[in-house]
């Protein structure tokens, strides 16, 4: 299984609160409406920064996490290349996020705890 997190940058415009609105009742939705995203997309959980400050830790750079599980990395270049995703969900992306200013991993989750057995 490969893993797709992306480091979400909200648009300045909005606040914490309308970008987390937005993300977890709209956004989702929409996504999730793409028949590519239902064949390609095995798990999709989204995380949201909480107004902290921990000691000794710089501010938190991104406004949230996006964690897209596949089968493999062509699944993605499936889902992100695919027309109707191209036409109906980067638009929407683009209306509440800074896409310039996020970033994402491409990984393979390893789990450390609790041990394996």
């Amino acid at each position: 299984m490969v893993k797709f997190t992306i480091l979400l940058k909200r648009k300045p415009s909005l606040t914490q609160e309308r970008f987390v609105d937005y993300h977890r009742n709209v956004h989702a939705a929409l996504f999730m409406s793409v028949p590519v995203a239902k064949e390609t997309v095995r798990r999709y959980v989204q995380q949201h920064a909480l107004p902290v400050d921990l000691p000794g830790m710089p501010p938190a750079k991104y406004d949230g996490i996006t964690e897209l599980w596949f089968d493999d990395v062509e699944a993605i270049g499936r889902l992100f290349s695919d027309a109707e995703y191209l036409r109906v969900v980067r638009p929407d992306e683009a209306s509440f996020l800074d896409l310039e200013r996020c970033d994402f991993v491409v990984s393979e989750e390893h789990g450390v705890l609790p041990p394996s057995i």
